[in-house]
């Protein structure tokens, strides 16, 4: 699954984070989390990337330990001095517990083929009542949908609404609120769901409940 993302690697910044709508959705999410972490607390972010959430957590003295699936997205994250490692998401049951809270943003849980095994693994690796962040893209943005179809390209005005499409090889799955509440509900609660860049992508924000 690596492959796509490592020839993104080197152009990940000018394709999507540096962008107006890229610097718009990381903004949002900063909103909503920034207050959800604390200086001195140690957090996972899941999928980190180039390491740009990495290194905004860590200018709020928040210890941040950062993994991705993609050796170029990782050796970018190290150069810029994150603690980042290549791991999947499937790998997990390799990773020590203790973190106050984890972020996955961006779509990263879109590349999972079932999200209950996420949902056990995270549970243990995170403490009581400590946060967890899931940025995804959603079921339905009817702005793709709209400019797609007035492009008439009909095929990409849909994708989202059938759940899964392929891209670049890799299967990836547009998750509904109901399916994320379904893998999640056991170990977390869920405290706020909100949509970010107009519906583009879905944040959620759930709590670790304390274990029976």
């Amino acid at each position: 699954m690596s492959g796509p993302f490592d020839a993104l690697a080197p152009a990940y910044t000018s394709l999507w984070t540096g962008t107006p709508d890229g610097r718009s959705q990381r903004q949002q999410v900063w909103d909503q989390i920034d207050h959800l972490f604390r200086a001195g607390t140690r957090v996972l972010d899941l999928g980190c990337g180039v390491g740009d959430d990495a290194l905004h957590l860590a200018a709020l003295g928040i210890k941040v330990d950062a993994v991705d699936a993609s050796e170029r997205m990782v050796e970018i994250a190290k150069s810029r001095g994150i603690a980042a490692r290549v791991l999947t998401i499937e790998d997990l049951a390799g990773i020590d517990a203790g973190y106050s809270g984890i972020l996955s943003n961006f779509g990263v849980l879109n590349c999972v083929a079932d999200l209950h095994p996420v949902a056990r693994d995270l549970g243990r690796l995170i403490e009581p009542a400590g946060p967890l962040v899931l940025c995804v893209m959603g079921r339905f943005y009817w702005r793709e949908t709209i400019r797609s179809i007035a492009a008439l390209d009909f095929a990409r005005a849909v994708r989202r609404w059938r759940g899964r499409t392929q891209w670049r090889g890799i299967e990836v799955r547009y998750w509904s609120a109901r399916q994320i509440r379904a893998a999640f509900d056991r170990e977390f609660q869920s405290i706020r769901r909100l949509a970010v860049g107009g519906g583009d992508h879905q944040l959620y924000i759930l709590l670790r409940r304390n274990p029976c």
